[in-house]
């Protein structure tokens, strides 16, 4: 998912989700600035409380950062990736937490676009279904179940997210438009709105992000049909989607609190893979609104697609650069070491 984007719901057959997408170009005119922030301090703005970002929790809960000189100052939740886009370039945060394609549409408009840590290496958005769906099972190819796929009404957080994107991509894989052939509804980020409109049967299913697919498990409102983090999509395999990002203005201003950081997440990233009573007991408390079964059934799956390491995978990028490709997410992709943090 690009972008956890509230959007009011809308109901056509063949509803029109473009408008959007260009909104990241509206940054085009905003002037780069260095960090507003005071030295030994990072601002950090994220899109959300999506899994991705459950080891940046996980560092100021355990006190990484303060252990590494830094105070972590404001770390808003801006809603989208445009707007996290937007924070850096006025520098009002000094670090950005989203998904790569966010630091795709920064670098269109900002060539010292950086990343600065990998967070998710796999697509953790999933296609759920209703039970009362009538769908081929787990044996099926993932070509015959999007196919089953033709014809329904999908649930999708909004226009130009990475929600809308896994289903363009799946639908193109069988030769099919998922903007024509399908009923692409926008229900917002939140996981009310999304469980809520697949038990009331206003969608037939769901393109949405962890773990929403395991809340509806837990429930009964519905089953994962579709994931690429399981391994349903191979050519998605290990793509790189949960990131840190900055620019090099602000960068060259915060090195050392940005090596801090990187020590820092390195920590984190070790925990989630490390004691599984701890990791469970600290994603309660991230997710603590979740049904403790589907944090039971979420954590494995953390653990599998979270890397060892902040470092940022060559293989990890060129793969959800593909993707981001050719689901129609962005033109064009900068080289793998040209954002790379020096």
């Amino acid at each position: 998912m690009t972008d956890h984007s509230a959007h009011r719901a809308h109901f056509g057959r063949r509803t029109l989700l473009k408008t959007f997408a260009a909104a990241p170009l509206l940054l085009a005119g905003c002037a780069t600035r260095y960090s507003t922030t005071p030295a030994g301090v990072l601002n950090i703005g994220q899109i959300s409380n999506s899994v991705a970002f459950f080891p940046l929790f996980i560092a100021e809960e355990q006190g990484f950062f303060t252990d590494e000189g830094i105070t972590i100052g404001d770390r808003p939740r801006l809603g989208t990736g445009a707007k996290v886009a937007a924070a850096l370039k006025s520098g009002s945060v000094d670090l950005g937490a989203g998904v790569l394609t966010d630091a795709f549409n920064l670098a269109k408009i900002d060539d010292g676009t950086r990343l600065v840590s990998s967070l998710v290496t796999e697509y953790y958005v999933d296609i759920i279904v209703s039970p009362s769906l009538d769908v081929p099972g787990p044996d099926a190819s993932t070509e015959d179940r999007t196919a089953a796929l033709v014809g329904r009404r999908i649930g999708i957080t909004g226009p130009g997210s990475g929600t809308e994107a896994l289903v363009n991509y799946l639908f193109s894989q069988i030769g099919h438009n998922a903007a024509v052939d399908s009923t692409l509804v926008n229900l917002g980020s939140a996981a009310t709105s999304a469980i809520g409109a697949l038990k009331s049967d206003r969608v037939d299913a769901l393109a949405f992000f962890q773990p929403i697919g395991q809340q509806a498990e837990a429930s009964g409102t519905g089953r994962i049909f579709i994931s690429p983090a399981r391994g349903d999509v191979p050519s998605m395999r290990g793509a790189l989607h949960g990131v840190v990002i900055s620019t090099t203005k602000l960068l060259e201003r915060k090195k050392e609190e940005v090596a801090g950081f990187q020590r820092a997440m390195g920590r984190a990233l070790e925990v989630v893979h490390g004691d599984e009573g701890e990791a469970r007991r600290l994603l309660g408390k991230y997710l603590s609104k979740s049904d403790p079964a589907a944090l039971d059934a979420l954590l494995p799956i953390l653990r599998a697609e979270v890397p060892p390491t902040p470092a940022v995978a060559r293989d990890a990028y060129e793969t959800a650069t593909r993707f981001n490709l050719e689901s129609g997410l962005i033109k064009k992709a900068p080289d793998y070491r040209s954002v790379i943090l020096g």
